[in-house]
């Protein structure tokens, strides 16, 4: 199954790789923007899969067929573009990203770069991978490496409060990135690129696939009060190795994020 829901993910990317007019358009008249090929990726990632496994449910970021959190049996989650402010801007820092969960546990993750031709993979149990190469993450502290982060630009709200937690932890890393995209994101840290990763605000599809891949690669990912994260609705979160996952809440908790 793996391997076929691999090749579904690789044939997205192409119609990522081919895009022209991609025709712009903002969800919320903010900056949540939506492109066609939005919907395109996700159509037929969405024919594709349900060809894999047929009874599936599917939840997805471009409309979710009335399904807001994943349910019993099996359900695919589904970011079909996740960076697409990069993708517009021609940044070439996206992700394709399919997650799949069974009984609203997440047991299966690929998350892929057409750019960079970089995927990333994970099924519960059987480790991580990056285009055949083993992940194990690196226990290491914040100052050893990057601490990436997501600026909530659909959450505003968030930004005091994100900037004001960001400004003490990064007296700690070596250097701050938001690279926007929190799958690629949540992915380097599986492979060590990152030694930590924080957001404030994420949706479902943001993270589901990312998930597996980096707890398969010996990663642990909570929300940034230190509780398990579900999938369903918005959820805050932090995806680390040990060491530098107990440096965030050492420093988190001194910071009120009320």
């Amino acid at each position: 199954m793996l391997s076929k829901i691999i090749d579904a993910v690789r044939e997205a990317g192409k119609l990522i790789l081919n895009a022209d007019d991609i025709e712009v358009a903002s969800k919320d008249g903010g900056a949540n923007y939506v492109t066609k090929y939005d919907f395109m990726v996700q159509e037929f990632l969405c024919k594709r899969l349900k060809e894999i496994v047929p009874d599936a449910g599917f939840v997805g970021e471009e409309g979710s067929g009335g399904h807001e959190k994943a349910g019993d049996g099996y359900c695919f989650i589904i970011d079909p573009i996740d960076g697409t402010t990069n993708f517009i801007c021609n940044y070439k820092l996206i992700a394709v990203s399919v997650g799949l969960a069974l009984d609203g546990e997440p047991v299966l993750g690929v998350v892929y770069n057409p750019y960079l031709d970089e995927m990333f993979y994970a099924e519960k149990g059987k480790g991580a991978y990056l285009n055949g190469k083993k992940l194990i993450i690196k226990d290491r502290s914040l100052n050893e490496g990057l601490l990436c982060f997501n600026s909530s630009p659909y959450n505003k709200e968030l930004r005091e409060t994100l900037f004001k937690l960001l400004k003490e932890l990064s007296y700690q890393a070596v250097d701050i990135r938001e690279i926007g995209t929190a799958a690629l994101s949540i992915c380097y840290v599986a492979d060590n690129r990152n030694a930590a990763y924080f957001s404030l605000a994420l949706s479902v599809w943001d993270y589901a696939a990312a998930a597996v891949i980096v707890r398969e690669a010996g990663g642990e990912l909570m929300t940034v009060n230190g509780e398990n994260i579900g999938l369903y609705g918005t959820s805050s979160l932090v995806a680390a190795n040990r060491t530098a996952m107990k440096e965030f809440f050492a420093i988190a908790e001194k910071v009120s994020l009320a």
